[in-house]
Order: structure tokens, then sequence, then C-alpha cells
């Protein structure tokens, strides 16, 4: 069983072996498509493979759409060239179900594949033939945050992104430069309507797409390299939009495990791939069941009805709502807490993590006792089932590959963010108290542990990559497994950092709190353990 054209025409041979196939005349979408598409997607990776692009085959499958998805990759061409294209543009979804299953789902909702490069005529032309057609509604991204960046760490704009600004959209370099080139080969074309749509995990990401496009505009408009009224285009917002979006799906990379799995089902030619700029990249996807897409409905041209396939679609404050809620409650703290220690304990994945009775404990007080109080109510979504689904499904997934060691890296750059506007909350509300907070501090108290890099028994263990450790760390060094030492002479410095954790922790009462736990935590080997006994139970 081939994954490619001609290997899908046995369709017996695929659907007795558990597959899911397209489900419509695949050579009259991609001719549809052809003329008049719809939407073009940046970023082919695993995020888009295994969510907008079965979607879109949901749709396809029952007749809501007749035209399918156009994906082009403006950061590793090798996706397109060693992955999409031998396959005919066809992947493998495979959906790992907290109950021991997986669904398979071959995905043909893809019927065009493209290379984001000025330099080759083909195909930079076919983008913008396909952005100079008035059909085009909307375009979206899967690229990650620092894509949208125009700078470098520093905050000095990057040499391809100044080199662009000078030398106009004829043949930019910079990923934003050729997708603001495109922009404008469709004002020029007739200054027809479309949504920009960012789908990348951060907050307020349509701002961040804006703001890069918006910058090439007024560059080539100052210096003369584009039209004065294209700046005015993309700032219309009647004309070109940038809804904001809030995306939730884990999609970790292809697994070993899942590979052999259709191995043994007959598929041929699963090997991944691990291109020249690294990139990990196979036929076939692995991801979770659950999966949430809130969408600002902003489309100046129209769009399909997507909101048939799952997606939510509301207003901007009610998807700024969503993002919170996730972020500052229903996940990401519970994703932190695990991630701190997890790491101190000598766990290797997040689903055996929640069989940790004390670690289930701590992160049930943390999201349903301390979080939900003040959590930011969406209305679009409830919530407790937002929490119910990731500690009961989602979580305990034995099938996600997830580690407490990747979702560690850079804490100190989520605290804040995660926990801070708890904190804040409960300091500006007339029924609460921070002192009611209990295992949020641990959570505090226990990071501060994992900055020793001594795990529970003693042992020493990698710290995950962070920008603030040589920071943060020396104020831990002289810290040992000892009882009773001072940790507040240590530590204060630290707990006073805004920046960390979003408030002073001494102005807001909790630094002695955390100082507390620090001390138990730091008593021994095998403290760690027994300090969490204590506070769960």
């Amino acid at each position: 069983m081939k994954l490619n054209a001609e290997g899908l025409k046995d369709r017996a041979a695929w659907e007795a072996a558990g597959y899911d196939l397209p489900r419509f005349d695949r050579e009259a979408v991609a001719a549809a498509t052809k003329e008049h598409p719809f939407w073009v997607h940046f970023g082919a990776g695993n995020i888009f493979k295994a969510y907008q692009a079965n979607v879109a085959q949901n749709l396809l499958n029952k007749g809501v759409l007749n035209r399918g998805l156009i994906v082009a990759e403006g950061f590793d061409y090798e996706i397109i060239e060693k992955m999409n294209r031998p396959h005919d543009d066809y992947n493998i979804l495979a959906t790992l179900k907290a109950d021991g299953t997986v669904d398979k789902t071959v995905i043909g909702s893809i019927v065009e594949s493209l290379i984001l490069d000025s330099e080759n005529e083909k195909e930079y032309g076919r983008l913008k033939e396909i952005f100079a057609g008035a059909s085009l509604q909307m375009c979206t991204f899967t690229i990650t945050e620092k894509g949208y960046s125009l700078v470098d760490g520093r905050g000095q704009t990057l040499p391809a992104v100044e080199a662009d600004f000078a030398a106009g959209p004829e043949k930019p370099q910079s990923y934003m430069g050729k997708v603001a080139s495109l922009l404008y080969t469709r004002y020029q074309a007739g200054k027809y309507p479309i949504a920009m749509v960012s789908t990348d995990n951060c907050s307020h990401n349509g701002d961040k797409l804006y703001a890069a496009i918006r910058a090439f505009a007024e560059k080539w408009t100052e210096n003369g390299k584009a039209d004065r009224g294209f700046l005015d285009y993309v700032e219309d917002k009647d004309q070109v939009s940038f809804p904001w979006t809030m995306i939730d799906k884990i999609t970790p990379r292809p697994d070993a495990s899942v590979e052999e799995i259709l191995k043994k089902d007959g598929v041929e030619g699963l090997e991944p791939v691990i291109t020249s700029k690294n990139t990990y990249v196979a036929p076939f996807v692995n991801a979770e069941e659950c999966e949430y897409l809130v969408v600002e409905d902003a489309f100046p041209n129209g769009r399909p009805a997507l909101e048939e396939g799952g997606l939510l679609f509301t207003d901007r404050e009610t998807v700024d709502k969503v993002e919170k809620m996730k972020v500052c409650t229903c996940l990401n703290p519970l994703h932190t807490a695990l991630a701190v220690y997890g790491c101190l304990l000598g766990h290797k994945r997040i689903c055996d993590e929640m069989k940790d009775e004390e670690l289930v404990k701590l992160i049930r007080t943390i999201g349903y006792v301390e979080g939900l109080p003040v959590v930011v109510d969406p209305g679009v979504l409830d919530p407790k089932e937002f929490i119910d689904a990731v500690v009961q499904v989602r979580l305990p997934n034995p099938f996600m590959p997830d580690t407490p060691q990747r979702i560690a890296t850079d804490t100190s750059q989520k605290l804040a963010i995660r926990f801070g506007e708890t904190i804040k909350a409960y300091d500006a509300a007339a029924d609460l108290s921070v002192d009611d907070l209990k295992l949020i501090p641990l959570v505090f108290a226990g990071w501060l542990r994992y900055l020793m890099g001594v795990d529970d028994n003693g042992n020493a263990f990698e710290l995950s990559p962070d920008p603030l450790i040589d920071t943060v760390r020396p104020y831990v060094a002289g810290l040992k497994l000892v009882p009773g030492q001072d940790t507040e002479k240590a530590v204060a410095p630290v707990l006073k950092m805004k920046q960390i954790f979003g408030v002073d922790l001494y102005e807001v009462g909790m630094a002695g709190t955390v100082c507390g736990y620090l001390q138990e935590l730091t008593a021994g080997a095998g403290a760690v353990r027994e300090t969490l006994k204590k506070y769960t139970r």
C-alpha cells in the first residue's frame, strides 16, 4: 500500500486495513481549486496537516466544500520537495485517542503544494497568480511565533528584512517580505479583499502578522517601491483583515511507535526525512483527538462554512477571553506544574505523571479550586468542561509522547501569565485573598527547587533551555539538600522580579509561603515527594 495517487486506487486494501479515505472526487476538486483558489495556507507542518487539512477534508466529504487547500512552505523547501510531492500531497493522520485506539485517516484535501521562493519563477509566479485572483478569500498561517518577527534577539532589524525594505516587493528574501509582496500583487490586481489569518499558538497572533505586513507596506510606500495606496489597503480592515485566533491541539512530531502501527498495516514508504534545516517530517502525523480553533469572524471577502467543521467563530473580545481561559487557568498552568515536578521526580512522559496521585491532586487543585473562581469565562467554551477534558482525556492519553522536560523549556517566561494573572485577580477581589492560594506558590517553590538541577533522589539532571537561567540560577547555587536552611536569604531577590511572576511576591504577601515550601522541598532526598504528599492531601 503506497501513499500516493496510484497506490490509493486500491481503496479496498486501505479500507480493509481500517483507513478512512477521502470520499470526494479529488481530481475534480483539484481542477476547481486551480481555477478558483479560495484558501492558501503558509506552513506545511504537522499542526496544519492534523487540523486545518482534516477540517477541510471532512467538509469536502460532506459536500460543504468543493475546492481544496493550497499549501505553501517558506522556511524549509525540502518539506514540499521530499514529502508532499512524492506522496502527491497525501498524508496520513493518526488520531491517538485516550482509550488506546488509533483512528487512521488518509488526508487528501491538500491539492497543490508550492515553495515560497521569490527566486523560483515557476513557484512564485503561481503564488502571484493565486493572490491576483478575486476568488481567494483567506490566507492562513502556522509558521510559529518567531516567523512574524522582523528583528533579532537584540531588537535589531534582521539583515534580510532590512534588504527587503530597501529593495521593494520584486524579489524579497525574508518570509514576511515575500508574503507582503504577494499581498501587493493582490492590491495591484484589483485591491481585492482578503483575510490574513494567523493560527499560530501565540496571544493576539493577528496583531503580530499585521505589524509585520504593515512594516513592509510602510517602508515600500515611503521609499517609492510601492504605490502609496498599498499602505491604505493594508490598514483598511474592510479590505485586509488580520483576525485573532486561539488554537489548541497537541501534535507532537511523528512518533516511531505510530510508524510501526502503519507499517504493520502494510503501508510502504513511511520513512521520515530530516531536512538540511533539521526539520523532521514524515508521510504521517500523530495528534490528540481534542482540538479547538476559535476565530475572530472578520473575513472581508467572505469565507466557507468552517463552523460545520467544528471551528468557533466569534468576536475579537471573545477570542481574547478564550486565550486567557486556556493560558491562565485551564491548561497551561497545569502543564507547567507537571513539567516542574515531573523533572524533579524523574518522570519522562506527561501521561505517566497522570498516574501519580500527588501530581494529579496538585493540578486538580490548581485548576478547579484555585483557578476557576477567577477564570475568564468566554461563553463559547465552558471553563470547567475544558479542564475536565484536559485532566480526564488529554493529559492521561498514553499515546501522546510529550515530556515534562520539553514543557519545562522557558519556564521563566511562562510563570507570569500562567499564574500571575490568577494572583492579581485574587488580590483585586473583595471576597478572595491571596492567602487562599496554597498550591500555586508550591509551583513557584518547585521551580526554584528545579533550578538547583538536582532531582528528588539527589541526582543531577540537565535543565531545559531558558533565557533567564544564568540570571536566576546563581540565587539557588548555595542551596543544599539539608533541613532548616535559610531559603529566603538566598532567593528573596528573585521573588521580587515581576517580570518572572507577574507580581512582586512580597507585595502580594506570597513570598513567605514560597520560601517556607522551598525550605521543605530542600530538606533532603525524598523531600519533594514528602512535601507534595503533605500539601495535596
